[in-house]
């Protein structure tokens, strides 16, 4: 979010625009527009609003892991030998420079942070991981390859955050 944006709560016009650009970012602005009962203009003008204030992060394609050779996925747990901030900073500045590493979470219970990698073969997990072992702090690695994948992410849940909204099917 833009430091000068104010945000104002968002209405059923907002939530309508923000899942159906969840669901479908192709969508041009006419037939948004169609869609929450606007004109087109005031559409578009709706969704810069939402982007400047930072309820749209970017847009992008997804793409088939499996078809461009990383079909495997695999979750290491990594626990680091202290907790400070310095050490939590060196880790962060060096896994973000790990390509394979597709997401890196700080998370709180048994261990400290919990990666997801996106992999070609268990030979590149092999050479991942002997890069993550040598990250500042790694004191111990548990890795979970992926069997299968049951359910992938769709976006956020809106209907959750305001009840009174109604998600088109």
């Amino acid at each position: 979010m833009t430091q000068s944006a104010k945000s104002r709560p968002l209405d059923r016009i907002d939530m309508t625009i923000l899942d159906t650009l969840q669901k479908d970012g192709r969508i041009s602005n006419v037939e948004l527009a169609k869609k929450v009962n606007l004109s087109p203009s005031p559409c578009i003008d709706r969704v810069r609003r939402l982007e400047q204030e930072g309820y749209i992060e970017g847009f992008g394609a997804r793409l088939s892991a499996s078809k461009l050779g990383y079909g495997t996925a695999a979750f290491i747990q990594v626990t680091l030998d202290r907790t400070t901030a310095a050490i939590f900073d060196q880790f962060r500045d060096a896994v973000v420079n790990i390509p394979q590493v597709a997401e890196c979470h700080m998370v709180a219970g048994g261990f400290d942070y919990l990666l997801k990698l996106r992999l070609s073969s268990m030979e590149a997990y092999r050479a991942v991981l002997g890069r993550i072992v040598d990250l500042p702090g790694v004191q111990q690695t548990h890795t979970y390859v992926v069997i299968e994948q049951v359910k992938q992410d769709s976006g956020l849940p809106l209907k959750a955050i305001n009840p009174e909204f109604k998600a088109e099917s």
